[in-house]
């Protein structure tokens, strides 16, 4: 169909922010810092490369993803320790901080709890911010590599995608059958990964990462967490995922804990103050 006559002045028209953020809780990122510096680290969990692992943060904790021996993305989810059903909410997160997250920011639970999980303190790619193809790191876009996907696309049965490594790690964390696990497994911060849209047809990309070992991401857990860390099976994702051929490498989580008194007064953030009453 031909262009109506005002198209240019349509497409003129300029943006409005969604959900301005400037009313958001503010982070002590000083506060913060200084207590994981006084820290004592507390467990190592090693995640296999093409598998997941998981892990525990208390609240108040920190938690770091390191890259050690090569380039490797990972897939992230979090849950609540006492109540799986509060989980990482990765639409919600994007619209509130944007398609990346890096330092200062944070990742928010599902409704009807919307509170911060988990405060990002340290990022040593922060350096990245967006090169000329509108890709960045850390993203919030992509669901995660699934065998699902896989075999729409493909007719593939492939086992060891983010998905299904993130529901065998979480199945064995539990002590319960795949069937059981599944469900709580939801779309992920893609640590590490270099991703963004296409400008002429809008369609995610992924570029090689530039991570390279002893490379970190650190988060401060507000809340008692069970997470689980996929190391994806498409590597550092310079040309595919879901795949055998990919180099790819382990990743490393270290927890660590501050001392009481660093965090004195610090309390766990509360549930969402909306009264769910939903005009009823």
């Amino acid at each position: 169909m031909s262009e109506p006559a005002d198209a240019q002045a349509r497409r003129d028209v300029p943006p409005v922010i969604c959900y301005p953020n400037d009313t958001l809780p503010t982070v002590d990122l000083g506060r913060l810092r200084a207590a994981r510096d006084a820290a004592e680290h507390v467990e190592t969990v090693i995640v296999p490369a093409r598998d997941a692992a998981c892990f525990t943060a208390k609240a108040g904790q920190f938690f770091r993803i390191t890259c050690v021996d090569g380039p490797q993305v990972g897939d992230l989810n979090l849950w609540n320790a006492h109540d799986l059903s509060e989980r990482f909410y990765s639409g919600k997160t994007r619209a509130l901080h944007g398609t990346h997250l890096t330092t200062g920011e944070r990742m928010w639970s599902s409704f009807p709890h919307l509170r911060p999980m988990a405060t990002i303190v340290n990022d040593t790619l922060d350096w990245y911010v967006q090169d000329q193809f509108g890709g960045s790191v850390h993203d919030v876009i992509g669901t995660r590599c699934d065998p699902y996907t896989g075999n729409l696309l493909s007719g593939t049965q492939y086992h060891y995608c983010c998905h299904s490594n993130l529901t065998r790690a979480l199945a064995d964390h539990l002590g319960v059958d795949l069937a059981q696990a599944e469900p709580h497994v939801h779309d992920v911060l893609n640590v590490f990964m270099c991703t963004g849209f296409t400008r002429d047809t809008g369609q995610y990309f992924m570029k090689a990462s530039p991570v390279r070992p002893n490379d970190y991401l650190e988060f401060f857990a507000e809340i008692d967490l069970v997470g689980a860390l996929s190391a994806c099976p498409g590597g550092d994702c310079s040309s595919q995922h879901s795949s055998d051929v990919a180099a790819c490498y382990p990743l490393r989580i270290d927890v660590y804990a501050p001392p009481k008194q660093a965090l004195a007064g610090w309390q766990p953030p509360a549930r969402n103050g909306y009264d769910q009453t939903h005009g009823r």
